[in-house]
Parts: structure tokens; sequence; C-alpha cells
């Protein structure tokens, strides 16, 4: 059963994660949401699957649990632990496609950050402006080294321990044994509990870190039923999934609060456009 479990974080670690620097709670948040998005946008464009890009996820909240989080430049943690989940994986990719890809997300021209409007109705001359994030050899040099030497950085901090299980194939399982995939509404219930696990990996709360795949997959479906009105059994079912009906209800109010978290993040202009900022 290893292979469905993953090392969870101690509560001395998440203490210590929160001392770490002499930023407050609320930036070092918004410093982990930007990253993970920007992982996650980073491997849809290297076009890798979600898997790839979510084990990342999870590497990166491990990762920041032993350094701290302002220890090196964002971005460049994002692109080394990317590009040591595709090296794991049947999915590699080239230091340059990752150069190429985070110099372009990066860049003015993309619509990753959000930025500030233009004073006059003139056309930006940075939109789509290839000359903003094209990657000259020396840059693409000194990017190749920094993600080199990162890389074995969080090799060296994680134990060399790069696995990852995902939630995601237990809550199909769990999914066809409730018996929900041949309900009404299939199609939006999987999809719903995909959209849930996806959006943990962002929360603050460190869901992944805290909790074994089985109870986050548990915890995406009982969401998902309830926004579709799909009818759930009457006993307590979690039970059978090894799920306490605490852990669950932490993990249903924590997979709840994520989108209104982070628009309420990117609204006081401290989430996206914190990456900006920082590079500035």
């Amino acid at each position: 059963m290893s292979h469905m479990t993953n090392p969870l974080a101690t509560p001395d670690q998440l203490f210590q994660r929160r001392s770490f620097g002499a930023l407050p709670l609320e930036l070092q948040d918004a410093i982990f949401f930007a990253t993970q998005c920007l992982t996650q946008a980073a491997g849809l464009l290297l076009q890798l699957p979600q898997s790839v890009a979510a084990q990342a996820n999870v590497l990166l909240a491990r990762y920041w649990l032993v350094e701290s989080i302002m220890a090196h430049e964002f971005s460049d943690v994002s692109a080394a632990i990317l590009y040591l989940t595709a090296k794991c994986s049947p999915h590699p990719r080239s230091p340059r496609d990752l150069s190429n890809i985070y110099a372009y997300l990066l860049s003015p021209s993309s619509s990753f950050f959000p930025r500030e409007p233009p004073p006059s109705p003139e056309p930006n001359p940075n939109k789509n402006n290839p000359s903003t994030y094209y990657v000259p050899e020396p840059a693409y040099q000194t990017f190749h080294a920094r993600l080199l030497a990162l890389e074995a950085r969080v090799l060296h901090a994680l134990s060399f321990d790069t696995h990852v299980a995902l939630p995601h194939p237990l809550a199909v399982t769990y999914l066809q044994a409730l018996d929900f995939l041949h309900v009404a509404p299939r199609e939006r219930i999987g999809k719903k509990v995909v959209q849930y696990l996806n959006a943990a990996l962002l929360s603050p709360q460190m869901l992944y870190l805290t909790s074994q795949p089985a109870a986050l997959a548990v915890a995406a479906i009982y969401n998902a039923a309830r926004d579709v009105g799909a009818k759930m059994p009457e006993c307590e079912w979690w039970e059978v999934f090894d799920v306490e009906r605490e852990e669950l209800g932490f993990l249903v109010v924590g997979m709840r609060s994520v989108e209104g978290w982070g628009r309420r993040i990117a609204w006081r202009g401290v989430g996206m456009g914190l990456g900006v900022r920082l590079k500035a």
C-alpha cells in the first residue's frame, strides 16, 4: 500500500514553515499560490499530463517545508521542480524548453500575470512581442546553471524521495464503487471531482501534505455530489474508505474555500501580479 500513500508533514514542519523569514503570512501564502499556478501554466504549455504538473505541485509544497520560501527566485524553483518531475516521468522536457516557456510566462506579452491597463487607448507595444520573451544564449546558459543547481538542492532537501501518490485514480475507483458514474449527472460529477482535486493543490493549507490521497478523493467526491445534486448513501459511507468524519469535514471546507480565497488574493493585487513585482 506504500505506493498509494504519501509522507505527511508534521506539525513542527508546518509551524517552521510559517516562521521562515520576516514576510507576513498572507504574503507567504500569496507567493505559494502564485508559484503553484505558474507551475500549472508551465506544465500546460509544455504539454505535460496533468498528473506530472500535479506531482510537481506536491513536491514544491514539500520543498518549501524545509527551505525558506524566499531562498531562491520562486519561478526558478518552479522550473527546477517541474524539470525534475518531468524527468522522472515518461514525459521529460529539455532545459531549453523550460527556459523558453518560463521566459514567456514571465514576460509582458504573457497574460498569466495581470498588469495595469495602459493609460491611453493606444495598443500595448509589448503585446505578442517576441522580443520580450526571446532568450539569448548567455541568458539560457545562466538559466541552465541555476536549473541544475536548484534541482540538486531540491533532491537533497527531499532526501531524494520524489514519490507522489495522487488521489485522482482513487477518486475514479471510489466513484465506480458508489455507482456515481451511472447516475444522470455522471459527466458533471466526474469533472467536479477533478476540479476540486486540482484546486486543492493551490490551497495554502497544503491539503496534499496533511491528508492521504484516499481522504482527498473522498472529500472531492462529497463536494462534487453536493454541487450536482447527486444522491449520496444515507450511511456514513466515507468510513468504508477509511476516512474519519472529522478529517472529511476539514477537507470539505478546505477544498470549498480555495476558489474564494484565490479570488480574494487576486482582487487585492497580491496573487498573480506578485511574481512581476518580486522580479522587478
